[in-house]
This record gives structure tokens, C-alpha cells and sequence, in this order.
């Protein structure tokens, strides 16, 4: 009996630690960010930028909903921020960051991305503040990427992939996730765009491996892949054939005088003959060792760094910092927080919830357009028998 208390004992406290252990589980996911717009209460625009309106694009699923960050001045450099709900590093933890663009005005230069960065006053924040990561869709002409820049010890990280954007009219859903192991994940529409390592996606650190300088081409290294046939002989009449000839199809003009003129001469023409200077044919080289590659030996430079998905200091704000040639691009629905499962809850609750109304929306407005214009047209086809 006592040793099925004891045992009954040690149950209850292996319980106890196990729920212990889910709570405080529970309790470091965090939301540190979100809007869904309802008004434009947190966010504050730097002077002399351009002005967002609080408005909906052309198409929504639904009015209020559809209200967001609205660019209205074109041709203007924007740039408004907030500030997060509280500041936060992402040590040991995810950093997801998600909101939805709409380029409702068929946007033909300019920026759609998201800035998270370190608390930063509002007039204070411009394109040269640091940042930790910006993500988000940037069109200018034929250029349609998805932009992934890290701030990294001082400098500005590009992405060496460059997926492609949406570039149509609709909302779209861009969210980005960092994970503690350095590798990241970048979702369309709730869809995997891209993946892979910080390390081998953008230049963090120097390359591990580098050539070895000593390590320098023979001499009798042989680099042509081709050489001459030494079979092929230049023929013996080759020198011969001019570069030009008579022109056969001449003919004397008949006003031509050989007094007041001089005496006729054809003119010359390129010969189809002539091939130009000899050469001989090209053979594969027998002796040809490929390009020279010296060895690699290891980067004296090169220092691993297993936290380069950690912000350098605490997170504290968000902002958008874009040009824009043409104006009514909505920014809606931001949040970012170190839990997926809450992100995928907001964005089910405030972009699919109202994707497929929308689409509706745009598609009934296109089919309202093209019947205006088959009656116009063919009210102007009466007209014109008339």
C-alpha cells in the first residue's frame, strides 16, 4: 500500500509539472502588433511625405473590412509608422509578420512592403532608419519581386532569390516567418512561396571555403578546349578569289560621254565567292584539361553565427516607407507575433473570411464595364447607319 501511494505520488507531480510546463508554454505566445484598420489611430506619418487616407479599394468583401492604410497622392514618398503594443527580441522563438496589400489602382511603380524595426518616433522615421527586416511586393514596370532585406551588422541584406509578386487588383496576403534555426518561410495567400537558410539565401557571413592562393595554374596547364585541325589544308586557289568583282548587271548610261565623262567603268560589288581570310577548321583539343580551379581551404574570415535570425535590439515599431508613382494601394490587416497558429487565426478571421466576396465584386464590376461598352458600341454603330 505505501508503495502505491508513493507511486500515485509521483503520477500527481509528473502531472502537475506536465501542465506546469503547457502553461508556461501557452504563455510565450505573444502578439506584439496587430490592425485590422478600424481606424488610423495608431499610425503617424513623418512631414512633407505623402498622405494615406482611411478607405477601401475598388472591390471588397466587405465595406468597413475592406478599410485600410490608403495611399492617395501620387508621385510622393510615404512613410508612417506605429508603434508596437510591446517591445520583444525574437530569442529562441519565431517571428512571423503578415498583412494584406491591395494594388486596386493597377499600380505601375512603386512599393508594397512592411518595415519591423526598433522603436522609432514617428518623425524620426524616414528611408534611412535602421531596420530589422523589411518583406513585401515591389513592382516598377517589368520588375515584380517579393523583397526580403535583413539589417545585419550595419548592412542591408538583399535576397538572392526574387519571387515573383502578384500584380493584379485583388488583396493578397504576404507573411513571413523566421524560425530560431535560421531558416524562414514565405507564404502567398497562405500558400509556401519560398524557404530555405538565412546562411545560404542571403550573405550574412563570409563564404566558408575560399581559393587557395597558393594554389596557382601550372604551367603547362592547357585552358583551349579547341586547337586548329592540323588535317585541314587552306586550298590552293583560296588566295585567289577577290574580296570585290565587276558588277555583271551594270550597263554604260546612255547620257554617259566618254569626252566630258571619262572613260566607263562598271562598278564593283562584293564578291559571293569570297570567304575572307583562311581558316582552319576547329577540332577538340586532346590535351585540354578544363578550366583551372584552385582548391578551397578555409575562410580565416569566415565566424559561424547561429543566431542570425535574432534582431540585434528589441523590436519596437512598424512602418511603411514606400514611393509611389500612382496611388490607392491599401495596406490592411498587419500583425506580428512569435506563434503561427494565432497569425493563421487572424488572417482566417480577416482575409479569407471576406477573399472569395471580393473576387465576386471585381468580376461583376468587369462584366458591368464590358456590357456598357457592347451598348455603347453598338448604340454607335446605329448612329453611323443613321
Amino acid at each position: 500500500l505505501k508503495l502505491q501511494f508513493l507511486y500515485l505520488i509521483d503520477i500527481t507531480t509528473m502531472m502537475r509539472a506536465a501542465l506546469l510546463l503547457l502553461g508556461l508554454t501557452a504563455a510565450s505566445a505573444d502578439v506584439f502588433f496587430q490592425d485590422t484598420f478600424d481606424s488610423l489611430s495608431k499610425w503617424e506619418s513623418a512631414a512633407d511625405k505623402g498622405v494615406f487616407a482611411h478607405a477601401a479599394g475598388p472591390h471588397y468583401g466587405d465595406a468597413e473590412a475592406g478599410k485600410g492604410l490608403k495611399t492617395s497622392q501620387d508621385a510622393k514618398f510615404y512613410a508612417t509608422s506605429a508603434q508596437l503594443d510591446k517591445e520583444f527580441t525574437n530569442k529562441d522563438s519565431d517571428l512571423v509578420v503578415s498583412f494584406s496589400v491591395q494594388h486596386g489602382q493597377g499600380i505601375d511603380c512603386g512599393g508594397g512592403y512592411l518595415k519591423v524595426m526598433p522603436k522609432v518616433a514617428p518623425a524620426d522615421f524616414n528611408g534611412e532608419t535602421d531596420y530589422f527586416v523589411m518583406f513585401g511586393p515591389d513592382i516598377c514596370g517589368m520588375s515584380k519581386k517579393i523583397h526580403l532585406i535583413f539589417h545585419y551588422n550595419g548592412k542591408n541584406l538583399l535576397w538572392k532569390k526574387q519571387p515573383k509578386c502578384e500584380d493584379d487588383t485583388l488583396t493578397h496576403l504576404y507573411t513571413l516567418i523566421v524560425h530560431a534555426d535560421n531558416t524562414y518561410e514565405v507564404q502567398v495567400d497562405g500558400e509556401k512561396k519560398e524557404s530555405g537558410s538565412l546562411e545560404e539565401d542571403w550573405d550574412f557571413l563570409p563564404a566558408k571555403e575560399i581559393d587557395d592562393p597558393k594554389d596557382t595554374k601550372p604551367e603547362d596547364w592547357v585552358d583551349e578546349a579547341q586547337i586548329d585541325d592540323p588535317e585541314d589544308v587552306k586550298p590552293a586557289d583560296y588566295d585567289s578569289i577577290p574580296e570585290q568583282i565587276v558588277d555583271p548587271e551594270a550597263e554604260k548610261p546612255d547620257d554617259w560621254d566618254d569626252e566630258d565623262d571619262g572613260e566607263w567603268e562598271a562598278p564593283m560589288i562584293p564578291n559571293p565567292d569570297f570567304k575572307g581570310e583562311w581558316r582552319a577548321k576547329k577540332i577538340p583539343n586532346p590535351a585540354y584539361k578544363g578550366p583551372f580551379v584552385p582548391k578551397k581551404i578555409a575562410n580565416p574570415e569566415y565566424k559561424e553565427d547561429k543566431e542570425l535570425y535574432l534582431t540585434r535590439k528589441p523590436l519596437g515599431s512598424v512602418g511603411i516607407d514606400i514611393w509611389q508613382v500612382k496611388s490607392g494601394t491599401v495596406f490592411d490587416n498587419i500583425i506580428v507575433s512569435n506563434d503561427v497558429a494565432e497569425v493563421e487565426a487572424f488572417n482566417k478571421k480577416h482575409f479569407f473570411a471576406h477573399r472569395d466576396a471580393e473576387k465576386e465584386m471585381k468580376e461583376a464590376a468587369q462584366k458591368k464595364a464590358a456590357d456598357e461598352s457592347a451598348a455603347a458600341a453598338a448604340e454607335d454603330a446605329e448612329d453611323d447607319e443613321e
